[in-house]
């Protein structure tokens, strides 16, 4: 099974073809951090920032939790790809870092991953 993961921003729609999605504007916002705003979620530093707070860290843990959950029993009902998608307000910062985690737990765990950043350069 081939999971993609596409990131987005709520301001610009939410993409019309995923199984599953996340909302992420609990998150600490990097936006509101004048030296933090020109970078994205692939940066170390807005990673940092998200990761800072205790409620990221269980965020993410219970995530991919639910993901080891639900991905073999995709997996064994025949489901070939799993389309997730993580959005937040502009879909450079908090979707980008958190899906990036993600893809990377997953791959360790024997998953295809594919990840598309569709609002990160607006």
């Amino acid at each position: 099974m081939v999971v993609t993961i596409v990131t987005f921003g709520y301001k610009y729609g939410v993409p019309y073809d995923l199984d599953l999605m996340f909302d992420l504007r609990f998150l600490p916002n990097p936006n509101f951090v004048p030296e933090l705003k020109p970078y994205t979620g692939e940066d170390a530093r807005i990673r940092e920032y998200i990761m800072g707070k205790p409620d990221s860290e269980e965020f993410l843990s219970r995530l991919f939790a639910f993901l080891e959950y639900l991905l073999p029993r995709y997996r064994s009902e025949g489901k070939s790809y799993l389309t997730i998608g993580f959005g937040c307000t502009g879909g450079r910062h908090r979707s980008v870092a958190l899906s990036l985690m993600i893809a990377e737990r997953l791959r360790q765990a024997d998953y295809e991953v594919n990840v598309k950043h569709r609002d990160i350069g607006v």
